[in-house]
């Protein structure tokens, strides 16, 4: 069987540094923000283009305090609106929920999968106040569009980047990280990453951190993350413990400088997707070769998809369903179920994800695609 995701394989050549690190913390002594998780802070906001990075417990965490982080400037209010993709994972929603604002729900793009900006517009309210942006499956969203919206209604913009680690979009000849575009009026830069096992920069459990280029920002999620303090015993937020393990953010020191490297290769399996996989029954997706697409997931599209799930495991073909219910749908957000939102319906109904890892062989690629094409 071909696994979807073999995250033994992916970690096995990181295992002996990962003992070295064990040894160290332990040798440290220092298990809660110590130097490793200065040290990953330092090197993932060189990597990102960023000023600051605040590892937080998870990517869903570095959501919530960024929105809590914008209320307590003052920036934000409790019950302000913010436009949020219709087609995402719920964490999008439930984090804008957590900040005790609330989610307006936008139809993507269906070639993309990404927030449509041509209909950010239309939901824009005098309550409207942020926009959050999910860079879905590990391609950026239309940056420079959705920017421009913000600008011109003074919107703040938060991207989840939580998979969509290393992605660049290329402006004016500058190569910037998974953040948004700079224009002449300067929207700061703020994205939220998680480090879960599987994205592509995974840690061995949960963790996640913020990035941004807002001073104010990071000096209060920085608090926000720690208690509400910023010395110890002296609170000046109504704070959460959500601080990046030192154990975690040490793995994540060994497996950053590989990175790029990684998604290179996901970016070669992906090539090989899209320019062989010939069956008129499989939509595959939409990209433009450039670094803008890191593959944290490669989905196609099928109006039988369970058919096609079940042949591909009766092959010995392991895929997944990148996700089944759209949030919209969730008994969770019941307040959201009346609404129609006709193109993430259909998304979900159709999507089916496939293999894509840096240790999938060429073998194994080149079986799915006959597979595929057999079908």
């Amino acid at each position: 069987m071909i696994s979807f995701l073999d995250l033994k394989k992916i970690n096995e050549p990181y295992e002996t540094a990962f003992q070295e690190k064990l040894k160290a913390v332990l040798a440290n002594g220092w298990y809660v923000l110590g130097n490793e998780v200065k040290e990953f802070e330092s090197s993932f906001a060189k990597y990102c283009g960023a000023k600051y990075c605040i590892g937080t417990g998870n990517g869903l965490d570095a959501l919530v305090l960024i929105f809590k982080g914008y209320i307590q400037l003052g920036k934000l209010q409790k019950g302000d609106e913010v436009i949020v993709p219709a087609n995402t994972y719920i964490a999008s929603i439930l984090a804008v929920l957590q900040a005790d604002l609330i989610p307006v729900l936008v139809e993507p793009k269906l070639e993309t999968y990404n927030i449509n900006p041509d209909l950010i517009s239309q939901k824009i309210t005098s309550k409207t106040k942020a926009i959050l942006v999910v860079h879905l499956y590990g391609q950026l969203a239309e940056m420079a569009a959705i920017n421009e919206i913000a600008v011109a209604n003074n919107l703040l913009v938060v991207e989840d980047a939580a998979q969509a680690h290393g992605a660049i979009l290329e402006v004016e000849s500058q190569k910037s990280k998974a953040e948004s575009l700079v224009t002449h009026k300067i929207i700061p830069k703020t994205q939220a990453y998680s480090f879960y096992p599987g994205k592509n920069l995974g840690a061995l459990g949960d963790a996640g951190a913020v990035t941004t280029n807002d001073s104010e920002l990071a000096k209060v999620i920085e608090s926000l993350r720690n208690y509400g303090s910023e010395t110890k015993y002296y609170n000046d937020y109504i704070g959460v413990n959500s601080r990046l393990d030192e154990l975690q953010a040490a793995f994540l020191n060994v497996k950053l400088p590989h990175l790029d490297i990684e998604n290179e290769r996901r970016r070669t399996i992906a090539k090989r997707y899209l320019s062989e996989i010939k069956n008129d029954k499989i939509i595959v997706p939409n990209w433009d070769l450039s670094n803008n697409h890191v593959f944290h997931l490669f989905v196609i599209r099928t109006q039988s998809r369970l058919a096609l799930q079940d042949y591909l495991h009766q092959n010995g073909i392991q895929t997944v369903i990148h996700y089944p219910i759209p949030p919209h749908n969730q008994k969770a957000l019941s307040f959201l179920n009346h609404l129609s939102f006709p193109i993430t319906q259909k998304i979900h109904d159709e999507v089916l994800s496939l293999p894509i890892s840096p240790v999938l062989t060429m073998d194994e690629v080149s079986f799915i695609i006959e597979i595929l094409n057999k079908y």
